[in-house]
């Protein structure tokens, strides 16, 4: 990822705005971008070390103010030797609450709307649908990549200048009191909540849990902000009777306030028609799969709150790119790969699946499946259920990898006789079967959890059929 240069921000601030302590350096030297990777790191630059689970970048301190950088933080006793490099030292009580602390005064230096998004999937690419449809009117900053966490949301933010006219901030967390922390950063001035899944259930032990912490989004956006939420989500319907601030709907559902209707595809875009409190109008996207149709619905809610034009919307969302390992179509020689390896839960596998048997193709519909992770005591059920999903959706194939994802075959096993099911242990093996079984016109899914590596079967389908 590039690094992201902020405005220039004098030392003396930035100690203010943490509540530190200057050990060394001079107060007026300015920082220009901040960074917790001591090897990415520019003239200017205010390297942050994270001590991690493994790593304590504390140690990395005097390389990266050897190599330029213009300040570093520290919450331990500064060395002596620091005294002889160029750049200021810092001293904060925790590294990690320094960062959020300073991203959170340098967001309050901007009075621009920012569009905070979250969800259990589909959060990248809602910003990236919602960024595509505001491009075209106004001068947008989005997370890059999947920057959404407790450090990449303030690295995210420091990316924002005063040349921006609104900003798309992906938020994600995986346990209690995250999302509060993220938005007291991001200061959404409105929130998007694409669903309610069982992804980090191990954790936060109930969906109404998991519903409680990513409302959190919405503590910042007051009484003239929105709360875009997707009506087709069973859990986010609840809210109907609950929430008290303004809710846009959208979804398929007939009470949504944006909702599509008469949905194809065409080779590899998607076409359907909008309902809006403006009119029915049609709408083409250039991506495939209903989760996309969803996503699109949020970015035209958005962008024409935003107040864009409905065919300055159309343009943008015609320039939407999908994210790398995330429903990625490869049309190879003789075969189609669908490169949806970055993560998997219950949902996004079935929004995988959707998009297998959406693409256009001769042969069969094969999908290759990993174990879902940290899905807890309803590990072995959900992926039982998605097995039975994959078979009754029409997939000819299921090839497994791991040993929760047994369960997947099982379940497609039992739910057709005629659907053909291997489980494997490895990578390695998946792809010798899936050689034994591939022929042209085939298409492949392939998705699992980041921890499965299921992007190595990918690369080696690239590398034989390209």
């Amino acid at each position: 990822l590039p690094i992201l240069r902020m405005e220039p921000i004098r030392i003396c601030e930035i100690v203010t705005a943490v509540g530190g302590a200057l050990w060394k350096g001079n107060p007026n030297a300015e920082v220009t971008s901040v960074s917790t990777n001591s090897r990415k790191l520019e003239p200017g630059a205010l390297f942050v070390p994270i001590v991690g689970e493994k790593v304590d970048a504390h140690r990395f301190i005097p390389m990266a103010l050897d190599t330029g950088a213009a300040a570093c933080f520290t919450q331990q006793e500064p060395e002596e030797g620091f005294k002889y490099l160029d750049g200021a030292v810092i001293r904060v009580g925790d590294t990690q609450k320094a960062l959020q602390d300073f991203a959170a005064w340098y967001r309050k230096r901007f009075t621009l709307p920012v569009v905070g998004v979250t969800g259990s999937v589909g959060k990248s690419s809602t910003k990236e649908m919602i960024a595509a449809a505001l491009s075209q009117g106004k001068r947008v900053h989005k997370t890059a990549g999947n920057y959404n966490s407790q450090i990449g949301l303030p690295l995210t933010v420091f990316g924002l200048d005063h040349t921006h006219e609104i900003a798309v901030i992906e938020m994600g967390m995986s346990n209690f009191g995250e999302m509060e922390r993220l938005s007291a950063i991001a200061s959404p001035t409105s929130a998007v909540v694409t669903n309610i899944g069982i992804s980090h259930i191990e954790q936060l032990k109930t969906q109404e849990n998991i519903r409680a912490e990513k409302l959190h989004i919405a503590d910042t956006i007051g009484e003239q902000g929105a709360l875009y939420l997707n009506g087709d989500d069973p859990m986010l319907q609840q809210l109907r009777e609950s929430y008290t601030g303004k809710i846009v709907w959208y979804g398929m559902e007939s009470d949504c306030d944006y909702r599509a209707v008469n949905i194809d595809t065409v080779k590899d875009c998607t076409r359907f028609e909008l309902h809006a409190p403006f009119g029915a109008h049609k709408i083409m996207i250039p991506a495939l799969g209903l989760h996309n149709v969803s996503n699109a619905l949020a970015a035209i809610a958005v962008a024409y709150d935003q107040g864009l034009t409905l065919d300055d919307i159309r343009c943008g969302l015609l320039t939407y790119e999908g994210l790398a390992m995330r429903q990625q179509i490869h049309e190879l020689d003789k075969i189609t790969v669908i490169d949806d390896s970055y993560n998997a839960s219950p949902d996004s596998i079935k929004s995988g699946i959707g998009v297998l048997m959406a693409v256009k193709s001769t042969g069969k519909k094969i999908a290759v499946l990993a174990d879902m992770l940290e899905l807890g005591e309803r590990s072995a059920q959900a992926h039982l259920e998605l097995g039975a999903y994959a078979a009754a959706n029409g997939v000819d194939a299921v090839l497994t990898v791991g040993r929760e994802a047994e369960k997947i075959a099982e379940g497609a096993a039992e739910e057709s006789r005629k659907i053909l099911v291997k489980a494997c242990g490895t990578n390695d093996e998946a792809f010798a079967e899936l050689e034994k079984i591939l022929n042209d016109g085939d298409c492949v899914l392939v998705k699992g959890s980041r921890g499965m590596h299921t992007d190595e079967i990918v690369q080696k389908l690239l590398t034989k059929y390209q």
